[in-house]
């Protein structure tokens, strides 16, 4: 008669691994050091180039790129210190590290966005002169140093929160660069200097875009919110449907920080002797899920009765 049984995975199957240390990252520590070193370079370049054009538009790229630089800082020490083992007193180390950088980096792109805005507005009531010809050169090099940037992050902007911020910063100043590259086409076409400060409010719109998911997403990471490609029904019929289990309840499952997904949960199974192989069974199939770190008590009948 042929076994129908889920397939049980072997001793050291990446399936049953318990969590030791943080996901390998495709975007190293090195390559966020460089493109930081390359950002501060290029900012000093723009703050001269932005005040000898008196254009908004490069002072503002500027001013973001002042954010970057601190985001950037931020970001290679999260990533750094996010590697420190667990102790005693922090028994999932320092994980959340790289969750705290990015909110605070997405809140910081919220911040720059609204000064920019700001600075926008006063300029369309009194636009002033621009010296179109330095701020297009000025722009043009800094389209070259953030392509440069965001090719540099891009590899991880999906699989890290942390360097997601990071790689927002740099992206908006690509923006910003090609913003006032077109403001300075426009001027010099047509003269019409309010084109600095309206592409200026529109790259501060499109930041805003950008750090309110990093901002949102963070704090669901910190709220411990189920993550939004799991959906908990799916859980838990992974593990009601594996033979032996007789109720799932108290089902949790939270991110410790990105690429690291975890569940805890009780399933009742009546017969202990098959308490072993439905715990390996559950790991394995929960690891298709995309769930690292698995916490499944079995108990032989409920355990959690609600309080009156």
């Amino acid at each position: 008669m042929t076994d129908t049984r889920p397939t049980v995975p072997a001793a050291g199957d990446p399936a049953l691994q318990c969590l030791h240390s943080p996901p390998e990252r495709r975007v190293s520590g090195r390559a966020i050091a460089l493109v930081l070193v390359v950002t501060v370079a290029y900012m000093g370049v723009e703050v001269i180039g932005g005040l000898a054009a008196n254009s908004l538009a490069l002072l503002a790229d500027a001013g973001h790129m002042f954010a970057d630089v601190g985001a950037l800082a931020l970001a290679l020490f999260a990533a750094w210190f996010a590697k420190r083992p667990a102790t005693p007193e922090k028994t999932y180390g320092y994980l959340r590290l790289e969750i705290l950088a990015a909110l605070v980096n997405g809140a910081a792109l919220m911040v720059v966005a609204g000064l920019i805005v700001r600075d926008a507005v006063h300029r369309l009531t009194a636009p002033p002169a621009v010296d179109p010809t330095i701020l297009i050169g000025v722009a043009s090099v800094g389209l070259v140093v953030n392509l440069f940037g965001a090719w540099m992050l891009h590899g991880g902007h999906r699989e890290s929160l942390n360097v997601r911020g990071a790689y927002l910063h740099v992206l908006g100043d690509l923006l910003g660069s090609l913003g006032a590259l077109g403001a300075g086409v426009i001027i010099v076409v047509s003269g019409w200097v309010v084109a600095d400060p309206l592409i200026s409010i529109g790259i501060a719109l499109l930041i805003l875009v950008g750090a309110w998911r990093l901002v949102r997403d963070s704090t669901d990471v910190l709220l411990e919110a189920t993550p939004r490609h799991i959906r908990l029904g799916d859980v838990e019929r992974s593990i009601a449907t594996i033979g032996g289990v007789d109720e799932v309840h108290d089902l949790h499952v939270w991110t410790l920080t990105s690429g690291v997904v975890a569940m805890s949960g009780h399933a009742v199974v009546v017969d202990p002797g098959q308490g072993q192989r439905v715990l390996e069974t559950a790991q394995a199939r929960l690891s298709d899920l995309g769930i690292r770190h698995v916490t499944l008590q079995i108990e032989r009948e409920h355990t959690c009765r609600p309080t009156v």
